[in-house]
Parts: structure tokens; sequence; C-alpha cells
């Protein structure tokens, strides 16, 4: 069953346990994230299109990391004037490994539920001074 989504603007056709590349999202890595805006779902003849998305239908996915793409270098040079700019963007981005595609209004599994409970229950760490760091490391 396969499945397509739309988020940051974009659309990606999906199916269980494919990583995505999308536009960044909130979230830490390790959390269950829900998508909503399915826009069709489905499998051959049997597939679903929504008007403009499929009522009930929600596609469930797991946050693996954020990162960023590569350089992007816009560059512009104005000849014979002595004249060029060049300037880079590293666009912001979220691994997704999709774990589930619901129709019908379904409920996530336990499993997803169960992992993003536990995510919540984790205490946060508290972060080393730089200095004892770099101390542990010298000797």
């Amino acid at each position: 069953m396969f499945a397509v989504i739309k988020t940051g603007g974009k659309q990606y056709r999906v199916a269980a346990n494919d990583v995505i590349k999308v536009e960044k999202l909130a979230g830490n890595a390790g959390d269950i994230i829900e998508i909503a805006e399915v826009l069709a779902v489905g499998e051959g003849e049997n597939a679903e299109i929504g008007a403009p998305f499929v009522s009930g239908a929600i596609v469930t996915a797991e946050v693996v990391e954020h990162g960023r793409a590569k350089t992007v270098i816009a560059f512009k040079k104005r000849r014979r004037q002595n004249s060029r700019r060049a300037r880079g963007n590293r666009q912001h981005n979220t691994t997704l490994r999709i774990s589930e595609i619901l129709t019908g209004g379904a409920k996530p599994s336990k499993a997803a539920a169960a992992k993003a409970d536990a995510a919540d229950d984790k205490p946060a760490k508290k972060a080393a001074p730089k200095k004892a760091e770099a101390v542990a490391e010298a000797e």
C-alpha cells in the first residue's frame, strides 16, 4: 500500500518503511509524528484520491535525524562591470522513516504509541562544560 502525503509544500509518494528527507519538522530524533495531509492512499485500482485530502487517512513516521542539505550556490555576475556576488544556502531538513499508513480513522499501533510515550519519559541530559571535556581529552 502506498500513500501520497503533503509536507513542506511538496508531495511525496511513500510506503511503509520508506526513508525520506523532507523540509524541517518539529520534533526530536526518535519522536513519532502523524501526517494528516494525505492526498491519495491505496494500491492499484483500489487507490482512493482525496478532494483535497483523504478523510480518515493518517501516515505515521519516526523522526530519524535532523540535518542540512548540500550548499546551493547563488552566483550573479555582470560582465565587464567588475561585479559579481556569490551566496550559499544550506536548507534544513528532517529524515523520516514511514511507520504505518492508516485509513478509515484507525489509530496508530501500540508499538508506535509506546515508543512515543517512552521518548516522553526520558529525562533530559545535561551538557557537560566544554572546558571539562578538553581537560579530560588532554589527560
